[in-house]
């Protein structure tokens, strides 16, 4: 039916429907809201009394005329709603750079004069393939998480500011001492009510006391989110000092990949010899440091008899050259697993 309705320029029956238990709905007709190729929305009107024939000429253009009217009327208002969120998004997106002019856009936005967080929202990320209309249903998607967010931050303080940027919905909330706990508690409880209909993550940046400071939160919630965004699902809302290490381990890679650096060492040696006689080594030597030197428990991990990890851990190390037994060899063993070999 719906299909038909917004496929159709004209007004579209609507029978009645039975319900288990209950009389039949009454019978309706309905008229999509067009603005040339696009549909707005649609109105709906029940019949009164029985209508088994076609509709009249005259209810027909009625519907017709009312949804011309409309069409108009929610274009003015979009309209008007997109202006405002533009200029929102530009004075917001000035003040997230700090350059020149971030001040003359904080006063704009009313926080001239507030100590303020940073904090970030956006949809989890997913793998997958993308399409032209998967990308727009993302595009609203966005959108609709950036007006939730407004409302949310503004029954937390009259005075934030939230607009969207690029795919984040930064917010400015303005703070007191504990500006960091609090806007915590507003980003988890905004992360409990929409992560119920899809997942979301959460950043929030340090108390920026001036218009200086506001970069640098925007930058520390930019990096809180990388992690977020492929941390595993339970973890919707953070601080810096929830994921420094973290933040620290993609630096690292991005530090690699700029420089093209190639695994050299033990570690290779081990992956050469994985390659040719089997995957066990890397991930003996892997499971292993996670576990903290506790055979039972990486054995357990890896699904072999801790004979047999014992066993493949000697190889280890007649393989590789690491002395297990020097600390530097293995912190080092494990940088180059996160780092160069993509490690949790």
């Amino acid at each position: 039916m719906f299909r038909e309705l917004y496929r159709s320029t004209e007004p579209v029956r609507v029978d009645p429907i039975p319900i288990d238990g209950e009389p039949p709905t009454l019978p309706r007709v309905a008229v999509a809201v067009r603005a040339g190729d696009e549909v707005l929305g649609s109105i709906w009107a029940v019949l009164d009394g029985p209508h088994d024939g076609p509709l009249d000429d005259r209810t027909a253009d009625s519907l017709r005329d009312a949804a011309k009217l409309t069409a108009l009327h929610l274009l003015r208002v979009r309209a008007g709603s997109d202006v405002r969120r533009r200029v929102r998004t530009d004075l917001l997106s000035t003040a997230l750079e700090g350059g020149t002019g971030a001040r003359e856009a904080l006063e704009r936005l009313g926080l001239g004069r507030h100590a303020v967080v940073v904090l970030g929202v956006t949809a989890r990320g997913e793998d997958g393939e993308r399409s032209v209309a998967g990308d727009v249903v993302e595009a609203s998607e966005r959108e609709r998480l950036s007006d939730a967010f407004a409302l949310h931050l503004q029954s937390a303080h009259p005075a934030s500011a939230v607009a969207l940027v690029g795919d984040v919905a930064y917010g400015l909330l303005p703070c007191g001492p504990d500006g960091e706990e609090r806007a915590e508690r507003v980003a988890r409880a905004f992360a409990d009510k929409v992560g119920r209909r899809s997942p979301v993550v959460a950043a929030v940046g340090p108390v920026a006391p001036d218009v200086r400071g506001i970069a640098r939160s925007r930058e520390v919630v930019d990096r809180v989110l990388r992690v977020l965004r492929g941390a595993r699902p339970g973890v919707p809302v953070a601080r810096m000092s929830d994921v420094q290490a973290a933040s620290l381990v993609l630096e690292l890679r991005d530090l690699v990949a700029a420089r093209g650096d190639e695994l050299v060492g033990p570690l290779a040696r081990l992956r050469e010899y994985d390659t040719e006689h089997g995957p066990e080594l890397v991930g003996t030597l892997r499971a292993w440091l996670d576990a903290f030197g506790d055979v039972t428990a990486a054995s357990a991990a890896e699904f072999v008899h801790p004979n047999t990890f014992r066993y493949r851990l000697r190889r280890v190390g007649q393989v590789s050259g690491i002395d297990l037994d020097d600390p530097e060899a293995r912190f080092g063993a494990m940088l180059q697993l996160r780092v160069l070999l993509g490690g949790s």
